[in-house]
C-alpha cells in the first residue's frame, strides 16, 4: 500500500490549476458524472523532499464540493505548525499508525517493515504500548534513568513523589526569565494532573507517583516542548509599520537552480508563496509574441510566461498566510508590453491588489508605513513609477560608500554583473527633484541589448537598466517605491518612508560596516532589500542573520539552495505563525534608542542573558551504521555568534541510540538575546547532515527537553531527536552571582546565612550582636521580595540609579540580575 507523509504535501489544487489526464481516453474513464467539469473535481496533491523536486498525485471525486473540501482540509493538516514541530511521542505514534496502515492481505504487519524477515506480526499484538516498549528497548535510556534516580534521591522505592516532581518542574524545568504573576510555579495539584496523563501503572498514578517509564514520557511529550508553544502561534504585534519586520524574501524567485544554466519554472512561485515567503520577484522582459516573459536576462535560462506566474500567485499568495505580498518587479518590456503587464495584475489579481494607497497612510512625507493587518489580502507592486513633472539634467558622481572598478558607480556597463549592481547604484543627486526624476532608473540584473545571447557566457551576468516605466504600470506603485540610494542623511531629509532601495549583499556590507548605527535607524522606517552577489552563478546563499542584524526587512535568498542560510531563513520565518513577518525587538523600532549592531558590552536598556546547551544523547538519527556527532552553534550579533566551536565527540557505530554526555556548550554573555538563535545539527562523521533545528533563544524552555530535528528544508524527520539539559538565565557579571541570587530569593539567602551563624556560634558568645550588625550595614538582608529591595536602592542617595531603575519599582518586571546592577550602583555611589 502507497502512504504519503502529509508532512510532505506542499500544496492540494482542484479546478483550473489541478492536473487532469492528458489522454482522452482516460479523461473519459475519470469522469464521473457530467454534473461538474473533471477539473473541478479533480485534486492534484504537490509532495517533495524540497522546492523544487517534486510530485504531484491526482485524485478524482464525484463533485466539485467533495473536492473543495478535500484541497482545504489537506492544506490545513499540510500547514498545521504544531503538528508539524510535535512532541517526540507525538511521532512515535506517528510511526507506529504507518506501521499499522501497511498491513498485508491477512491483516498482519509484515515483518519486512522491520527490516529484519519475511514474517508477519498480528495487529492486536502490536498495539501502541507495545511498539513504546520496543523503542525503549532500543533506545535503552539510561541517561533518563540516571536522572530518575538523582531526583528520587537514595530511596530504595522506584517512584517520583509529587513533590519531588514539583521540585523539579519548578527548580529545573522552569523558565527563571518568567513572570511568577502570569506564569504561576508549579504546585502539586499541577504534579498530580501530570502524573495521573503520563503514569501507566494506575496504583501508582493513584498514589500520585511517578515511575521511570512516566518520567520519559513525560519528558518526550507535549507538555515538556523545547520551544514555547507561543512561538508557533500569531503572536506578534501586525499593528506596527511594515518597516518594523523582518519579511520572509526570495530572489531570482522563477529560478530552480544555477543563475546562468539552469531552468525556470511558475511552480516556484507556488512553492515560496506556500512556504510563508511574502516578497517574490519578477523580471519581465518583451516576449517574441507581444506577451511578455519572465527570464534571467542575456543567459541560458529558459523564459516562462509572465501571465502564467500572475495566476501562480494569484492563486497561492494567500493560501498560507494572509498577510501583504510584495511583488518586486524588474522590468524591461516595451510601453506596449508594459501595459499589459500591468492589464494582467488588474484582471488576475482583482481586489487583492493595491492599486492605491490607503486614506489612513496617505503618500505623504513623515507618514509611516501602514502595517501588515491593514493590509491582510493585498498584493503590493514595487516597480519604478513616472513621476510627471520636469527633469533636471542629472549629474552622476562617485560613490563614497560602494565604489566598483574604477570606483564610479556603474549604470548599465556591458559586463557588469546583473546582480552586483541591481537596483542599489549609490548616486549622489543635486537636489530633491533630481533624485525623484531618478527614483526608478535603478541598475539592475539584466544586460544591454547589445550582448546577443549566443555570446560566450561572461566571468559575470551582464547589467542593464530597467526601461522607462509606464503610465499603467506607475499607477499601480505605492508603498514600495524603488530609489536610488543616495546617503541616510538625503533619506533622513526627504522623510518618504515609502521609497526604499536595494543592495546587494556586497553594497550592504559596506554600508553596515562604515555607517552601522545610520543603516539601523534607516531601516526603522524605510525598507531596504538585501540580495546575493552576482559572483554567486551556483545560487548559494549570503547569512541573512548579518543584515537582519542592521534591521533590514527584505533580506532575499535563493529559495532553490538549501544551504546554512536558507535553512536558517527557514527556521526563523517558521515561527510566528509561518506568516512571514516577524516584529523586529523593539530597541530595531524605537526612535529614541540607538543600536550599534557591533556592540560588544550590555547594550543600555537590553538585559543580556547566559544560555547552556548541554547535549546528552540522540535516538534514532540514523539507520546507517556510522559514526555521529553534534553541533551546537548560535547566530545573531557578531558579539553573540559562536560558529564550530562547540561539538561532541564522534559516537561510532551508532545512529540509534548515541549518548554523548557532554559538558555544557555555554555561551556566557548573549549581548542581544532577542535577535539570537541556537543552531542545532546533527551530523554522520563523514560530516553529512543528518538533521537540525533552529530555536530562537527567546522562546527557548530550560531543563531537560526532546528536540525533533528537521530536514534541509524544515521538514519532519521522523524519530530523530536530541535530549539535552538547557538552561536560559539573564547574564550576570563575574563576582555578582551570589548577589544576585540573594536579590532572587532573599529568604533563602537570610535562612542560609542564619544557618551558617548558628554553627559558627560555637566559636563565640556574641553572635546576635554580630548578625544585627550585618543587617545594619547591608541594609538590604532583612528584604523579603523584590520590589522591597527595589524601593531600597531607590530611596538610596544615588545620582546614577535612574539610569537603570525606575523611579517607581513597583512598575519593574523583576529581574535578579538588572537589581543587581542597581544595588551595585547604587553602592558605588
Amino acid at each position: 500500500m502507497d502512504m504519503l507523509d502529509i508532512a510532505t504535501i506542499r500544496d492540494a489544487r482542484t479546478g483550473k490549476y489541478a492536473k487532469i489526464p492528458k489522454d482522452p481516453k482516460l479523461r473519459q474513464i475519470v469522469t464521473m458524472g457530467s454534473q461538474d467539469t473533471l477539473e473541478e473535481k479533480t485534486v492534484t496533491i504537490c509532495h517533495g523532499a524540497d522546492f523544487v523536486n517534486l510530485t504531484f498525485a491526482n485524485f478524482c471525486c464525484t463533485k466539485r464540493e467533495i473536492a473543495q473540501l478535500w484541497t482545504d482540509e489537506i492544506l490545513k493538516l499540510a500547514y498545521n505548525l504544531p503538528q508539524l514541530n510535535s512532541s517526540a511521542i507525538m511521532f512515535l505514534l506517528k510511526a507506529h499508525t504507518k506501521l499499522t496502515l501497511a498491513i498485508d492481505k491477512a491483516g498482519k504487519i509484515p515483518i519486512k517493515n522491520f527490516d529484519l524477515s519475511n514474517d508477519s506480526l498480528n495487529l492486536q499484538k502490536f498495539q501502541f504500548e507495545d511498539f513504546f516498549n520496543l523503542y525503549k528497548s532500543m533506545t535503552q535510556r539510561t541517561e533518563v534513568e540516571k536522572i530518575f534516580e538523582e531526583i528520587c534521591g537514595s530511596s530504595k522505592r522506584k517512584s517520583m513523589s509529587a513533590a519531588q516532581f514539583v521540585e523539579f518542574l519548578n527548580h529545573t524545568q522552569r523558565d527563571p526569565r518568567l513572570n511568577e504573576i502570569l506564569y504561576p510555579y508549579a504546585n502539586p495539584t499541577r504534579a498530580k494532573d501530570l502524573i495521573s496523563q503520563y503514569e501507566p501503572n494506575k496504583y501508582n498514578s493513584q498514589k500520585g507517583q511517578l515511575s521511570l517509564d512516566g518520567f520519559l514520557r513525560y519528558l518526550m511529550s507535549e507538555d515538556n516542548p523545547i520551544m514555547s508553544p507561543s512561538m508557533f502561534d500569531l503572536s506578534d504585534d501586525m499593528d506596527q509599520p511594515m518597516s518594523h519586520y523582518f519579511i520572509n524574501s526570495s530572489h531570482n524567485t522563477y529560478l530552480t537552480g544555477h543563475q546562468l544554466t539552469g531552468k525556470s519554472s511558475v511552480e516556484m512561485y507556488r512553492q515560496c508563496l506556500l512556504a510563508g515567503c511574502r516578497c517574490v520577484e519578477l523580471d519581465f522582459w518583451n516576449g517574441r509574441t507581444e506577451e511578455p516573459v519572465i527570464v534571467h536576462g542575456y543567459t541560458f535560462v529558459p523564459d516562462i510566461s509572465a501571465k502564467d506566474v500572475i495566476e501562480a500567485i494569484a492563486d497561492t499568495a494567500f493560501k498560507t498566510s494572509d498577510f501583504p505580498v510584495i511583488l518586486s518587479f524588474e522590468n524591461h518590456c516595451n510601453p506596449r508590453q508594459q501595459a499589459k503587464i500591468a492589464q494582467y495584475c488588474r484582471e488576475i489579481f482583482g481586489e487583492m491588489l493595491l492599486d492605491s494607497p490607503l486614506d489612513s497612510h496617505k503618500l505623504e512625507p513623515g507618514n509611516t508605513l501602514p502595517p501588515p493587518n491593514l493590509l491582510k489580502r493585498k498584493i503590493i507592486i514595487k516597480n519604478k513609477k513616472k513621476h510627471h513633472h520636469h527633469h533636471h539634467s542629472k549629474s552622476h558622481s562617485q560613490s563614497s560608500l560602494v565604489p566598483q572598478g574604477n570606483g564610479d558607480v556603474p549604470h548599465a556597463p556591458a559586463l557588469q554583473s546583473r546582480q552586483n549592481s541591481k537596483e542599489s547604484a549609490h548616486e549622489d543627486v543635486e537636489n530633491e527633484d533630481e533624485e525623484e526624476s531618478s527614483s526608478g532608473e535603478e541598475v539592475d540584473e539584466d544586460g544591454p541589448d547589445d550582448i546577443k545571447p549566443d555570446k560566450p557566457v561572461p566571468d559575470k551576468v551582464p547589467t542593464a537598466k530597467e526601461t522607462e516605466a509606464g503610465a499603467e504600470i506607475s499607477a499601480l506603485v505605492n508603498y514600495v517605491q524603488p530609489v536610488h540610494f543616495s546617503s541616510f542623511e538625503t533619506s533622513e531629509k526627504k522623510n518618504r518612508y515609502y521609497e526604499m532601495s536595494s543592495f546587494d549583499e556586497k553594497q550592504a556590507t559596506q554600508l553596515l560596516k562604515e555607517r552601522p548605527i545610520e543603516f539601523v535607524n534607516y531601516n526603522k522606517h524605510q525598507l531596504s532589500r538585501v540580495y546575493p552577489a552576482g559572483t554567486r552563478f551556483d545560487s548559494s546563499n549570503f547569512m541573512p542573520q548579518v543584515f537582519w542584524n542592521a534591521g533590514c526587512q527584505l533580506v532575499a535568498l535563493n529559495y532553490q539552495t538549501l544551504d546554512l542560510a536558507m535553512q536558517l531563513n527557514l527556521g526563523i520565518f517558521e515561527y510566528n505563525y509561518r506568516c512571514g513577518y516577524l516584529l523586529k525587538p523593539e530597541f530595531m523600532r524605537r526612535k529614541d534608542r540607538r543600536l550599534d549592531p557591533f556592540a560588544e558590552s550590555t547594550v543600555d536598556g537590553i538585559i543580556a542573558g547566559t544560555v547552556s546547551v548541554q547535549v546528552i544523547s540522540g535516538q534514532f538519527l540514523t539507520d546507517k551504521r556510522a559514526g555521529t556527532y553534534v553541533e551546537v552553534d548560535m547566530y545573531g550579533l557578531p558579539a553573540d555568534t559562536v560558529r564550530r566551536k562547540f561539538r561532541t565527540k564522534i559516537v561510532p557505530n551508532n545512529g540509534i541510540n548515541p549518548t554523548y554526555n557532554e559538558e555544557p556548550f555555554i555561551f556566557k554573555k548573549v549581548v542581544l538575546p532577542d535577535l539570537a538563535s541556537i543552531r542545532l545539527s546533527a551530523y554522520e562523521e563523514s560530516g553529512r547532515l543528518i538533521g537540525h533545528r533552529v530555536l530562537p533563544v527567546p522562546g527557548l524552555c530550560p531543563g531537560y527537553r526532546h528536540v525533533s530535528l528537521k530536514t534541509e528544508a524544515g521538514q519532519p524527520l521522523p524519530l530523530a531527536t536530541l535530549f539535552l539539559l538547557v538552561v536560559v538565565k539573564d547574564y550576570v557579571p563575574d563576582g555578582l552571582s551570589d548577589l544576585a541570587e540573594a536579590l532572587a530569593n532573599p529568604i533563602k539567602y537570610q535562612s542560609e546565612l542564619e544557618k551558617r551563624a548558628q554553627q559558627l556560634a560555637v566559636f563565640t558568645d556574641d553572635m546576635d550582636t554580630t548578625t544585627s550588625s550585618t543587617v545594619r550595614t547591608c541594609g538590604f538582608f532583612h528584604f523579603t521580595n523584590a520590589i522591597s529591595c527595589a524601593n531600597f536602592i531607590i530611596s538610596t542617595n544615588c545620582s546614577c540609579k535612574f539610569t537603570v531603575l525606575p523611579s517607581s519599582p513597583s512598575s519593574i518586571v523583576f529581574r535578579p540580575a538588572l537589581v543587581a546592577a542597581c544595588f551595585k550602583a547604587s553602592r558605588l555611589c
